[in-house]
């Protein structure tokens, strides 16, 4: 299904959607962080922001229990270049689409990470 990220300025980024469905609403931040992208979506710091991953390859190692970081999601949304439905982790409990559909959070990929990354810098 097709998703767009408007921002405030008027600037759109198009992409797909993955996770919840619906609208979310928050400050659009983005992290560098070449992995770890379980850590920072269950990082209660981010709180009412969209994080946008720089790293291009999330959800390739899915979701393990054993490594969240508090009881549940705190950001409102999740932006990446590209979304891996397969996770090859041995320790991978779930898929990161489903974790994030069950939590509520909505997901889009497709997004150029990096161009919105200066754009919002």
């Amino acid at each position: 299904m097709q998703a767009i990220l408007a921002l405030e300025d008027g600037k759109i980024f198009k992409g797909r959607s993955f996770g919840a469905n619906g609208e979310c609403c928050g400050e659009v931040v983005f992290n560098t962080s070449m992995a770890g992208y379980q850590e920072i979506i269950t990082d209660p710091s981010y709180r009412g922001q969209i994080i946008a991953m720089t790293y291009p390859l999330i959800g390739n190692y899915g979701i393990n229990r054993e490594d969240i970081e508090s009881r549940k999601p705190f950001l409102e949304g999740f932006i990446v270049k590209e979304y891996s439905k397969i996770a090859s982790n041995w320790r991978n409990d779930q898929g990161l689409g489903s974790y994030l559909e069950e939590n509520n959070v909505i997901g889009i990929e497709g997004v150029d990470t990096r161009a919105l990354t200066l754009h919002i810098r």
